[in-house]
């Protein structure tokens, strides 16, 4: 989908506003008026930067970093200035801008601000004075962040809130409340807010929207309210508001803080729809409306249920397509003979392609079995509530919330039929990462081939070319190095040692309840992402560009000692042997010796070597030898 442009609207001089009237007329008069779809990116990071835009209408997020693990930097709308760097001479973004709803935007291209700038100095200016202020206003805000404050908002004012504690001062302009902002000074620990998780606070969206449904059909909460909790979960759920998620994801209290920071910022979102202030909870409270009917013992389990099926999905999707180029390098090299190696000596010849069309294969068997795991992680204990005895909820609260779950998400769940051992087990998390490890094991091995495939380029098997991505080295010219799978070897040792942790975290769960799910959660959505990343990055960098060094493969094959297996059915095993001891005492190639001897014609050395011949189960009759 591409952006549409039209004329301007009545009210597309609002978003210049800061602007003199004469400054407005001649950006109007210039600019194109484009319109962008939800999800759609106005531009990405590191891409050349043609525009400037001010935003009209909608909702935009800015973003940093790739897949489902950007880092988020600011929610913008209307009045919005963005690309405010070209302004300072910048030739590429250094953001990435996705709309969050339909987005309507004044586009004003490089080339045309160029040129108006120069002619009008007031419009430059103007639209420096715009920047500065931009770019003030999100370093403040991301210093904040960076420092583990609470954000920064323009009123600087703050609201009092009370929990069982007593009483905390709250930024006026925060969703979040009192319980998260214990939060924030008691977990000062990874420095990685839950934020950084967007599946985990999609699903929370998702488990608070069906909650307020089944409240609200059993006759326990209000259309009114069960209206705005839905309205505001389904907002997160488009991607606004996460900013106001800001607890550290490795927490106490087996992810209260998580839940609390859910549905304080739900509660707080859902009192503007309704017309009040934030923190005025007697109209719709975070733990009386929104929390209704629920625990952070199956809220927290079940929300991380879901985000790891979206989570695997992209992983899945990443892998299919890292499985797809490996079996194309296959087909590619097909026709390309090589020896293959056991314990790092000759064995016997085999193709380039078929090599390759192994670690295609290792792939799509690890999909399976990670397909299989994610079917373990679609029962959840919703309903359970504190220890799985579903106290304080509805006789019919359980499977109806699960339906509206399913129906919400898309995700086929179902009940766990015992749910105080759904509450405490938490064996599957254990399993799916497991199969990470299993995943993470087999890629690394498959980047360590292609290392040594790939070493020399004239002291090592020189057997293949990785594209060359960066220069090697600070001291010796030349040089490049297999960079890229130098990192997915190491993305595996971090997911190794997560199921380390997982498995120690689910041995630590005592009695009715594992507290230490957050590591989990953490230890697994870390694992999953970076692997996901790792064969997105494997696929796009390296095994695309993977060309094969064709004579020399040839070359090895003719001069193996190895070949001699291959010839042992023609030759016989003595005179085999008998070749094998020469060549290695001569330094004369088998092919060579073969001929030297006459125990074949070349016609028929090379139809033994043919690999059509030489690569399958196959026996060849020469007719002028016979056979011993």
């Amino acid at each position: 989908m591409t952006a549409r442009s039209e004329q301007h609207p009545p009210d597309a001089a609002a978003a210049l506003a800061g602007l003199d009237a004469e400054s407005i007329d001649l950006i109007l008069k210039h600019a194109k008026l484009l319109h962008f779809g939800t999800e759609q990116y106005l531009f990405h990071q590191h891409a050349p930067q043609e525009a400037v835009y001010f935003v009209v209408s909608g909702r935009v997020r800015l973003e940093r970093g790739i897949g489902q693990e950007p880092y988020h930097l600011a929610t913008l709308g209307p009045g919005a200035m963005l690309g405010v760097r070209l302004l300072l001479g910048a030739n590429t973004y250094a953001t990435s801008a996705r709309a969050l709803s339909p987005v309507t935007a004044l586009c004003l291209e490089r080339a045309v601000l160029e040129r108006l700038t120069a002619e009008n100095p007031k419009l430059y200016q103007g639209l420096l004075r715009l920047s500065a202020q931009a770019l003030s206003d999100r370093l403040a805000y991301a210093d904040h962040v960076l420092m583990r404050q609470e954000p920064v908002f323009a009123s600087g004012k703050q609201r009092t809130e009370r929990d069982s504690l007593g009483e905390r001062q709250v930024p006026a302009g925060a969703y979040y409340g009192i319980q998260t902002l214990r939060a924030i000074e008691n977990f000062p620990i990874s420095g990685v807010p839950i934020r950084n998780f967007p599946f985990l606070i999609e699903a929370l969206a998702c488990v608070k929207q069906a909650a307020a449904l089944a409240n609200q059909e059993l006759g326990l909460l209000d259309r009114t309210r069960a209206d705005a909790i839905v309205a505001a979960s389904q907002a997160i759920r488009e991607g606004l508001l996460h900013e106001h998620f800001v607890v550290d994801v490795i927490q106490g209290g087996a992810g209260t803080s998580t839940n609390m920071n859910a549905n304080e910022v739900i509660a707080n979102y859902g009192l503007e729809l309704l017309g009040h202030a934030r923190g005025e909870y007697q109209h719709l409270h975070p733990l009386n409306h929104v929390n209704m009917s629920q625990s952070t013992n199956d809220v927290y389990p079940t929300a991380l249920n879901i985000a790891l099926q979206f989570a695997i999905s992209q992983l899945l999707d990443a892998m299919q397509g890292l499985a797809t180029a490996f079996s194309a390098k296959g087909d590619e090299f097909a026709d390309v003979i090589k020896m293959g190696r056991t314990q790092l000596q000759d064995a016997v010849p085999m193709t380039l392609g078929q090599e390759f069309q192994t670690y295609a294969v290792m792939l799509h068997e690890d999909m399976q079995r990670l397909y299989e795991a994610s079917t373990l992680i679609r029962e959840i204990n919703m309903g359970a509530t504190a220890i799985g005895t579903g106290l304080n909820t509805h006789p019919n609260y359980a499977p109806l919330v699960c339906e509206k779950l399913s129906e919400i998400t898309g995700i086929p769940l179902t009940t766990s039929p015992n749910l105080i051992e759904a509450t405490q087990d938490v064996g599957a998390f254990v399993q799916l990462s497991g199969v990470l490890k299993r995943v993470a094991v087999k890629l690394s091995k498959t980047c360590s081939d292609l290392r040594l495939l790939s070493s020399g380029p004239r002291t090592g098997l020189g057997e293949i070319n990785l594209p060359p991505v960066q220069p090697g080295s600070t001291i010796m010219p030349g040089k490049v190095n297999p960079v890229i799978p130098e990192v997915v070897n190491q993305v595996a040792y971090e997911v190794i040692g997560h199921d380390v942790t997982v498995t120690l975290a689910a041995e630590a769960g005592q009695l009715q309840l594992n507290a230490m799910e957050p590591i989990i959660a953490y230890s697994l959505f870390s694992s999953l992402m970076h692997l996901r990343n790792a064969c997105k990055t494997l696929e796009e960098r390296c095994v695309r560009g993977i060309t094969a060094n064709r004579e020399h493969l040839r070359h090895l094959v003719e001069h193996s000692i190895g070949l001699v297996t291959a010839l042992n059915p023609y030759i016989g095993y003595d005179n085999s042997a008998a070749i094998a001891k020469e060549a290695l005492e001569t330094g004369k190639g088998v092919y060579e010796l073969v001929l030297e001897k006459g125990l074949l014609t070349q016609e028929e050395l090379e139809n033994v070597l043919d690999p059509e011949n030489m690569t399958r189960p196959n026996w060849l009759v020469m007719p002028h030898h016979e056979q011993e």
